[in-house]
């Protein structure tokens, strides 16, 4: 009858020192899996903390931990001994803790300095995720090959693998498959909400064609995020984050299309009071005539009308954009905690 031995899952290996004395196979598997679920809970609970809303940066001492954890289990691993002249189950091991490692140390080093700067562009934005997802990548690949070799291991040697639920392969799938998701919906969000807030700084520079270039690619970036939004595949069928994103890109489109105008020309009529003022000032009083106060009067009116214009433009906007920022951050919040499992 074949030993029977639950299915190794890798994240991060524990590995207790290989005795050079007589063991069975499945002795020999059990000293590399004797700790290593406490290790993968806990490197879990970390890039779980991450994300759900933990920023990197605040988490860094627990990188730091994990750092010196996977270190020492790497260099216990480089001193197990051979099973029957075979190494390759072992340098499997070896080289996940090895790729692991520089994970750590290089690849989520460099995931913190970007997350600092993500929210400067677009570009910046996509390139973190991007790198986050990469390493995140590595860490699978890795895991994954160390699978392969634990079933050539087993079948060398007799032992029957029971593939197990385990609780934690099934978290990591999961969340892997909402943050595709998630990721997907944000840099569409993000594209539209980056560019609203370089038209908010035209606006407040007062710059005529500043605005009306930001204007226009408001316009663009969000028809072309409504083009995207369509061929997104909602998480089992929740489609709250793509309807939200959708309703704050058709108010980007409405604003840059029929309010901006407004308060642009607020500016300009601003721009043509001062003239107007400016001459009217510099006549003599005695010598104004009718046709003088009367464009002069006509200006102030022009003037007050449009503040009126801008300040009522301004509140809508400020209040329909409040509720819809609140909204994208509360659905997208619920998105993922209802959908990634909790770290413990």
């Amino acid at each position: 009858m074949k030993n029977r031995l639950l299915k190794l899952t890798l994240m991060i290996a524990f590995l207790g020192a290989v005795n050079t004395y007589a063991q069975t196979a499945v002795e020999y598997m059990n000293v590399f899996t004797a700790e290593y679920g406490k290790i993968q809970q806990d490197m879990w609970d970390y890039t779980s903390s991450v994300s759900h809303g933990k920023s990197a940066r605040k988490v860094e001492k627990r990188r730091a931990e994990l750092i010196q954890t996977s270190t020492a289990a790497l260099n216990k691993a480089k001193s197990a001994k051979a099973y029957n002249g075979s190494t390759q189950f072992r340098d499997s091991v070896i080289e996940f803790l090895r790729i692991n490692n520089i994970v750590l140390k290089e690849d989520y080093a460099k995931i913190v300095d970007m997350e600092a700067v993500s929210e400067e562009s677009y570009d910046a934005m996509e390139a973190y995720m991007l790198a986050r997802d990469r390493a995140n990548d590595k860490l699978v690949q890795a895991s994954e090959m160390v699978g392969r070799e634990q079933k050539v291991f087993a079948g060398a040697n007799n032992i029957n693998l029971i593939v197990s639920e385990d609780a934690l392969d099934k978290k990591m799938a999961v969340a892997g498959d909402v943050y595709r998701t998630y990721n997907e919906i944000y840099l569409i969000f993000f594209k539209s909400y980056k560019q609203e807030l370089y038209l908010m700084d035209a606006i407040n520079r007062k710059d005529i064609n500043a605005i009306e270039q930001n204007r226009n690619a408001l316009i663009s970036a969000a028809k072309e995020g409504l083009k995207k939004l369509e061929g997104v595949k909602p998480y089992k069928n929740d489609k709250s984050m793509v309807e939200a994103t959708k309703k704050l890109l058709e108010f980007y489109i409405d604003e840059a299309t029929n309010e901006t105008p407004k308060m642009a020309d607020y500016f300009m009529v601003t721009e043509n009071f001062d003239k107007v003022k400016k001459a009217f000032d510099e006549i003599p009083e005695k010598k104004r005539t009718q046709s003088d106060v009367n464009e002069f009067n006509k200006a102030v009116n022009d003037m007050n009308a449009s503040v009126n214009t801008y300040n009522a433009t301004n509140q809508s906007l400020n209040k329909k954009r409040s509720s819809l920022i609140d909204n994208w951050n509360n659905t997208a919040g619920k998105f993922t905690d209802t959908h990634v499992p909790k770290g413990k």
